[in-house]
């Protein structure tokens, strides 16, 4: 029950607070993060080089069979005169958005506390911080193995030799940062399970149950989210998701913990 009545109106005062406050931060994280062209884009540039950390831990488990990794250098250009600038202000915005993310959520649970019952609170609560540890993981293997794998499989593939690839700075952009955001989200199922758990919404045993159609549902996500379409990049993405769904399984609350805490519920009410 919220804290206290509030007016149709009241609440959108407080939504309206919460925006403007989540606009004036990204605001100013973005223009930190344009101030900081060079390190930036030397951070997203770099999956384009054979001497990104992931392909050099490849060359070294592949030399121990006395192989090695081709050596790559993927080309980027821009056909546009204005595409450098307005990439520029939409990798800054991006940046600003992940960076921000801790402080965007806890914004939004200002916003959402005052109308959740004291039960809904305690499980809501505690799973923000979380959240934002599950979002920033997702964001490094999105970086440091999807994004990569990606790259190394489009940038250096060619129907013909006589056909040269030559990659558009906005297409790059626009790759690495639906991957980065979207593994970072994507790696958010545990919480959301979690949370729906308590809620009494889905439940343990449900999960389980459906832990075969899980299975197809997340190939079907990786798929959308590897557009090479490679065998080997698809099993990459895949198994975490799965390993994602089986601790999410496990932070699920079941349908026993969740029938013996209502009934210590009835019994507080009844010895009130």
């Amino acid at each position: 029950m919220a804290d206290k009545e509030m007016s149709f109106w009241d609440h959108l005062e407080d939504l309206r607070k919460v925006l403007f406050t989540c606009a004036i931060l990204l605001f100013v994280l973005m223009m930190g993060a344009f101030f900081l062209k060079e390190p930036i884009f030397n951070v997203i540039f770099a999956p384009l080089s054979s001497d990104f950390i992931l392909y050099r831990g490849f060359d070294k488990v592949i030399g121990i069979f006395g192989a090695s990794v081709p050596e790559f250098d993927v080309q980027i250009i821009n056909y546009k005169m204005t595409a450098q600038f307005f990439t520029h202000v939409k990798v800054s915005f991006y940046v600003a958005l992940v960076v921000g993310m801790p402080f965007l959520f806890y914004e939004l649970w200002t916003f959402v506390r005052p109308a959740l019952y004291p039960k809904e609170k305690k499980a809501i609560k505690g799973s923000f911080g979380f959240a934002a540890i599950l979002f920033y993981t997702g964001v490094l293997v999105g970086y440091y193995m999807v994004l990569p794998l990606t790259v190394r499989f489009l940038g250096t593939y060619q129907v013909s030799p006589d056909v040269p690839n030559a990659i558009d700075l906005s297409s790059y952009i626009g790759i690495f940062t639906s991957l980065i955001i979207i593994m970072g989200i994507v790696f958010e199922m545990p919480i959301l399970a979690a949370l729906l758990s308590r809620l009494g919404v889905i439940s343990k045993e449900w999960m389980k149950q459906y832990r075969r159609h899980a299975v197809v549902v997340l190939v079907i996500v990786a798929a959308i989210i590897t557009p090479s379409g490679d065998p080997f990049t698809l099993m990459v993405v895949s198994v975490p998701l799965y390993l994602l769904y089986e601790l999410s399984i496990f932070v699920a609350r079941s349908n026993k913990g969740r029938d013996l805490e209502e009934g210590e519920d009835v019994l507080e009410e009844e010895s009130e």
